[in-house]
């Protein structure tokens, strides 16, 4: 073992192989190397290809940032070589090996932490990653998960699974109401968060692994901030027991134009070109439609969104996933000749967008999402109004936290979850006729669409304050690092 220093805190960052649970913790990796700490970000080749400039950036201009790349177990879990990030697993039923593969990156990682001449201080890492617990405690260090979420579906799951809410019901479609939140909100069991019962085969182990990992952790880490969450927030930390440091949105400690566009990994579309098409529309005229990296809808729906966009007459950037899953769509894009219809007022970007950029920009006037938290809380930051449509996982609780706590959105109408693998039972579920519809809400609305936009503007506000020096998330952050530092360190406990 290597000689030690301990004289600056070092904290090990892992997160899931999954872009919307690595880009936050990258953002905060930055955002502690730039308050003195040295951080370790964990992560395999494939995925370390997808940041590795942001990284080499930061480490230029001497943050102390360490990228720890551990090769992925592909071969020995039988998953095809370069399957390492979940948005690019084909199917559900590879997700069993791909969390055995997750597994087996413990033993080389704490051989790599045991060389290390800066011995590890803390482990923040996703909840999903049970085994980094048994990690923390072979290093006598504090172990926080980092939660992907807000916390108002944390403490609406963690609610509706202490008091059995979701049994005394009887059928899938009928709702209840999610008991102990400071507000009356209903939903339905087939609306819940897969967490809270079993949906993928083989996955119940997982399950209750991550459930007893966290409840052994130190803390937890969530990408909010307190102005947005604030009597949740205190209600979700007396219910799990634990310190919640909200130390978001993340997404704000990009201050430079090429981190907020190659945030994630680098679009096809160039920068220059992005901006220039925006820079053309008026303030608060574009429609962006993007329902994340994990959507699978079927091409007919993804379809029926596209002709909705255009029925809408308002400018709008639409995202679309390529590969061989979308040749209908490619076919149907080229057959129509849509890009060419909307010529000047339609511009779509293949693959991946710099979304953060995007939403960043004043042209941009209303988000169709999938409320995924990462969206979710980008579009809150940038104080732009939402048009809901959820799709699975805890998406369903956020888009009641969008529509009906803080009022700045608008539901497209969805009630059926779109489980992976189940899409084609699914269908089309929403047609262009309600794209178009709630597009128009959203963008005039009259009294209610102006009270609204004035909701959405006053959250940005307070977004972009609390991660101000003096700010709520700011001595979130401080106060994160001061606690480590005064646990005992290693040397002490031995």
């Amino acid at each position: 073992m290597a000689s030690m220093i301990t004289s600056q805190p070092h904290f090990v960052l892992i997160p899931l192989m999954a872009q919307g649970h690595m880009i936050p913790m990258i953002d905060m990796a930055r955002h502690f190397a730039e308050r003195g700490v040295i951080v370790s970000l964990v992560t395999t080749p494939y995925n370390a290809s997808r940041f590795e400039t942001a990284i080499h950036r930061a480490t230029k201009s001497s943050l102390p940032i360490l990228l720890v790349q551990l090769e992925f177990p592909c071969q020995q879990v039988g998953l095809p070589a370069g399957y390492e990030n979940l948005d690019i697993l084909p199917s559900p039923d590879l997700l069993t090996k791909f969390y055995e593969g997750l597994n087996m990156l413990q033993q080389p990682l704490e051989k790599h932490l045991q060389n290390q001449r800066h011995p590890p201080t803390c482990i923040i890492s996703d909840k999903c990653l049970s085994w980094t617990s048994e990690t923390a405690q072979k290093f006598n260090i504090p172990r926080l998960v980092f939660h992907g979420m807000g916390c108002f579906s944390l403490l609406s799951s963690h609610n509706i699974k202490f008091y059995n809410a979701h049994r005394s019901i009887s059928s899938d479609s009928e709702p209840f109401v999610i008991p102990g939140l400071p507000q009356r909100i209903e939903i339905t069991r087939a609306q819940l968060p897969g967490s809270l019962f079993a949906i993928l085969p083989g996955m119940d182990d997982v399950r209750d692994k991550m459930q007893e990992a966290e409840s052994t952790a130190y803390g937890v880490v969530v990408n909010t901030f307190n102005e947005l969450e604030q009597r949740i927030i205190e209600e979700y930390g007396k219910a799990i027991k634990k310190k919640v440091w909200c130390v978001g949105p993340v997404s704000l400690y990009n201050k430079e134009n090429l981190d907020k566009f190659e945030r994630g990994d680098k679009p096809l579309i160039n920068e220059q070109q992005c901006l220039g098409w925006l820079n053309s529309m008026e303030p608060s005229s574009v429609i962006y439609a993007c329902l994340g990296s994990l959507c699978h809808l079927v091409p007919s729906q993804i379809i029926e969104l596209g002709l909705g966009l255009e029925a809408s007459k308002q400018p709008f950037i639409w995202v679309i996933k390529t590969g061989e899953r979308y040749l209908e769509l490619e076919e149907w894009l080229e057959k129509e000749r849509f890009e060419e219809r909307n010529k000047g007022r339609g511009l779509l970007i293949k693959g991946w967008a710099p979304q953060d950029f995007i939403l960043s920009h004043p042209a941009i006037g209303g988000f169709i999402t999938h409320c995924g938290w990462n969206s979710t809380i980008e579009s809150v930051c940038h104080g732009v109004p939402m048009i809901t449509w959820p799709l699975f996982s805890e998406q369903f609780l956020n888009e009641k936290l969008v529509v009906e706590i803080l009022r700045i959105g608008i539901p497209v109408g969805v009630e059926i979850p779109v489980r992976w693998g189940e899409e084609e039972k699914v269908g089309v579920s929403v047609k262009k006729e309600k794209v178009e519809k709630a597009i128009a809400l959203l963008m005039d609305g009259g009294d209610e669409g102006a009270r609204r936009r004035k909701k959405a503007r006053e959250l940005g506000e307070m977004a972009r304050r609390a991660v101000e020096k003096g700010g709520s998330s700011q001595l979130n952050m401080s106060s994160l690092i001061e606690d480590i530092a005064k646990l005992p360190s290693v040397q002490d406990k031995e």
